[in-house]
């Protein structure tokens, strides 16, 4: 997989809530109704028609084209990210397409129009989405044939590629986290993250984009020296237990325990001028407004291949994740709206939505031509892959043990 410039996936051998759009930006002269306004009437409508006739938008299911499962189970999943569908359903993405003046902007084109058709149907019949699949193809070729492909690599791919279309960024600076090392660990973090927004900033980021913290400490004269990169999911992996339930926050305190790098691992400490034994240890600076977290269950060994079908709890509201945010960061309580499952082993398998329609207020089961009605009590399972959670509006949410 190519290295994606944006894409941050955090694993524990490996070293190293986004900002609301700026409306000032997104507002354009000449229309008597704001943007808001005409978003607000539109989906009120589609709100209003769905819970009084039971009407599919939303509910649509989509074509296998073929081993494309795994498409259409994020595409389910982004279909149900409320935000993304808003923007998708008022198609305001061209005002940002004409911003930066560019031309190309089919696989954008596509996805809103896809969006558009699950939202926007008045029956029950299926869509395909091959014409998506044709730009995400150009886009990244490794997805071109029938084969098996992993859904979170497509979903990586998939909103780079939206993202590239709808950057509203203008400049291209250049500047190293050395740029800032004489700065508190606070201010850093802010003048890191306002660079990273001059050159990538699109409604995709605004959504997605979350900033993490990465501190390496010398065991010798205690120097700590801190990085902060942006992240667009978090690949944490699933925690051994010998004894009780695995649960999601389990699973989160592997991934930011302290771990010492010692022998070859070794780092060069700034201070010491010297391979150092040292602590390193992640946390969260900025929070995402959509946190995706994709649970580790395929190992990386090349002798052989496996798959973890541990159980992993997760909790369907007020995920609280205080405990692994950095000092200063603010508090982030979530709730899941989607889910996306992979049925089977490495030889092969199947991937299926879970997904909470955002105007019925209901679970429903995406798997493929196929929606149903599903039960909140199902939604947990051991062939959760990928979870996705909205940053909760309520400030005084309960903290969910977990």
């Amino acid at each position: 997989m190519p290295s994606l410039r944006h894409s941050y996936t955090v694993t524990v051998a490996e070293e190293p809530a986004a900002l609301p759009a700026d409306k000032s930006d997104l507002r354009r002269k000449g229309p008597a109704l704001s943007r808001s306004v005409l978003v607000s009437t539109f989906m009120g409508l589609i709100i209003n028609h769905a819970k009084q006739k039971r009407s599919p938008q939303g509910l649509v299911g989509l074509k296998n084209l073929g081993n494309t499962c795994f498409m259409n189970s994020i595409l389910q999943c982004l279909s149900n990210t409320a935000e993304l569908r808003d923007y998708c359903l008022a198609s305001v993405h061209h005002n940002d397409l004409n911003n930066n003046c560019r031309t190309e902007t089919a696989l954008t084109d596509e996805f809103v129009k896809l969006t558009q058709g699950l939202w926007t149907s008045v029956n029950n019949d299926i869509i395909s989405p091959s014409d998506l699949r044709n730009q995400i193809q150009k886009y990244a070729p490794k997805f071109a044939g029938c084969n098996q492909q992993d859904a979170q690599e497509f979903l990586r791919f998939l909103l780079d590629g939206l993202h590239n279309e709808v950057n509203r960024a203008m400049l291209h600076p250049t500047a190293s986290n050395q740029d800032f090392d004489h700065l508190l660990d606070d201010e850093k973090g802010r003048r890191m993250w306002s660079l990273y927004l001059e050159r990538e900033n699109s409604r995709v980021v605004d959504l997605f984009v979350g900033q993490l913290r990465s501190s390496l400490t010398c065991t010798v004269c205690g120097f700590r020296s801190t990085m902060f990169d942006p992240f667009w999911d978090l690949s944490i992996p699933i925690a051994q237990k010998s004894a009780g339930e695995v649960t999601l926050k389990d699973c989160l305190r592997v991934l930011t325990k302290e771990d010492v790098l010692d022998g070859v691992e070794r780092p060069t400490c700034n201070r010491c001028k010297a391979r150092r034994k040292c602590t390193k240890r992640f946390s969260i600076q900025k929070f995402p407004q959509v946190l995706v977290l994709h649970l580790k269950r395929f190992s990386d060994s090349n002798i052989r291949a496996s798959k973890l079908s541990t159980y992993v709890k997760f909790p369907l509201k007020e995920l609280d994740l205080r405990e692994f945010a950095s000092e200063s960061s603010e508090r982030a309580v979530y709730n899941l709206y989607a889910v996306s499952n992979h049925w089977g082993n490495t030889l092969g398998g199947h991937y299926t939505a879970y997904c909470k329609n955002p105007v019925l207020g209901e679970w429903y089961n995406y798997n493929d031509a196929r929606v149903s009605p599903m039960s909140s009590s199902q939604v947990r399972s051991s062939n959760a892959y990928i979870l996705f959670y909205e940053l909760a509006t309520s400030a005084h949410s309960k903290s969910q043990t977990c």
